[in-house]
């Protein structure tokens, strides 16, 4: 199964950046998976937040991200990205990356949260606060 290691959180105070990380933790090649970053805030389900095929599609970003934040994908590197620009105190949360087969960038970040099979890494912690 895709499993991802996840790195870059930090605490960052509001309106600030930083940009995440992830790459499959057995080495398994995405470039023809639709990959996708979720987050899990306190006391809240898991969430879509962006997601990318390996189609040229537009990705797809979460209303509340979306203008703030950028998927991108480097099949060389065989790592997924995550730009995430004038954070706010809502966006703390640990955040996951996941790889599916098949499936549009929509529909990952819509349903994959509360898909059976999903499997998860450790994530990474992104605090924003002053």
């Amino acid at each position: 199964q895709l499993q991802f290691v996840e790195s870059g959180g930090a605490l960052v105070q509001p309106g600030g950046s930083l940009r995440l990380s992830c790459k499959p933790s057995s080495g398994l090649t995405l470039q023809y998976y639709t990959v996708g970053w979720f987050r899990q805030a306190p006391g809240k389900a898991l969430e879509g937040v962006s997601c990318i095929n390996y189609l040229k599609e537009p990705p797809f970003d979460a209303d509340a991200v979306s203008g703030r934040f950028t998927i991108s994908k480097d099949n060389d590197l065989n790592t997924v990205y995550l730009q995430m620009n004038n954070l706010k105190p809502e966006d703390t949360a640990v955040y996951y990356c996941a790889g599916q087969i098949g499936a549009t960038a929509r529909a990952m970040c819509r349903a994959y949260p509360t898909y059976k099979a999903a499997t998860w890494g450790q994530g990474t912690q992104v605090t924003v606060a002053a």
